[in-house]
């Protein structure tokens, strides 16, 4: 794919994926088995003993869990709904997207750093979910391991079994291995097909809820686009720090929405999902924009 073509293909998959959302909102079962493939072809990139715990994680993971709190808490000192608090406060508690080593690794980033990372966030998350959801006492009242099996098995199907089948495949088929290593735009094509039918399903979710809920849903979309544009300068500030903003922006501000949507319905109220739904929409309508940016760039160094 061209740089040009590439720059305009997420704009794209977008405007598909709403126009013809009564189309492809109905493949969403196929989007944890996509989004698997995608990461399996990405991780041909990464060994296993390159993955470490840097000093890097640490200041990310306390943006993502103690940040989400922190937000939920002071929102609700200023009187926010109660809703609204909870739809904030998930768009930045959860973890790292799985997309996020995809589109970081197109724009330069480590990833091995945001590999790392990646499982670093979910595993957290996995831990803590349970006992701020409980904490919050908003939600669906389901027992500790109940509620963190929930969130590991998608963990382990989306992230663990693709890493895996990935190392293992450099050991049983190296040829097999470096076909793969060397068509890494296999990953490219098939986030582009999550994108639409992720974005179809969101586009449904949001034309079925009553027109009285409306200011609150612009109220969530609005701040999730804030929070948004926020979470990805606060990355990539701290990445800075670490000689990466790119992985930095990537690891802090790329959300895995689709786990925020499943997570909102659960346990807390089924409307504040509609915050991460939106946030699907900025942090693509970003990335669209940093990737259009280094293209432009690549081009440049190139000439």
């Amino acid at each position: 794919m061209s740089p040009k073509l590439r720059t305009y293909s997420m704009p794209i998959a977008l405007a598909v994926g709403s126009l013809f959302h009564k189309v492809f909102a109905g493949l969403d079962v196929l989007s944890p088995y996509i989004i698997a493939s995608m990461l399996f072809v990405t991780f041909t990139r990464v060994r296993i003993g390159e993955l470490r715990l840097q000093k890097v994680h640490i200041g990310q993971l306390v943006f993502q869990l103690v940040g989400g709190v922190g937000l939920y808490l002071l929102l609700k000192w200023c009187g926010v709904n109660e809703i609204v608090c909870q739809g904030v406060m998930i768009c930045a508690f959860i973890p790292t997207a799985m997309a996020s080593v995809v589109v970081g690794g197109m724009m330069g980033g480590s990833v091995t750093t945001m590999t790392t990372f990646m499982l670093l966030s979910h595993m957290a998350m996995a831990l803590v979910a349970p006992v701020v959801f409980s904490l919050m006492g908003s939600g669906t009242t389901l027992p500790f391991l109940t509620s963190f099996w929930l969130v590991l098995r998608k963990l382990l199907l989306l992230v663990v079994a693709p890493f895996v089948a990935a190392q293992l495949l450099g050991v049983v088929t190296p040829k097999g291995f470096e076909w793969v290593q060397k068509h890494q735009s296999l990953s490219f094509y098939l986030w582009l097909s999550s994108l639409v039918i992720i974005i179809a399903s969101t586009t449904e979710y949001i034309l079925a809820q009553p027109i009285e809920n409306l200011h609150l849903e612009v109220a969530m979309a609005l701040l999730s686009g804030v929070l948004c544009l926020g979470q990805f300068a606060l990355g990539k500030w701290w990445g800075r720090r670490f000689g990466d903003e790119v992985a930095g922006a990537q690891s802090v501000g790329q959300k895995n929405t689709l786990l925020a949507v499943l997570l909102a319905q659960t346990y807390l109220h089924p409307l504040s999902s509609v915050a991460p739904t939106a946030y699907i929409i900025w942090q693509n309508l970003y990335n669209s924009r940093q990737l259009a940016r280094h293209s432009k760039q690549s081009e440049r160094a190139e000439k």
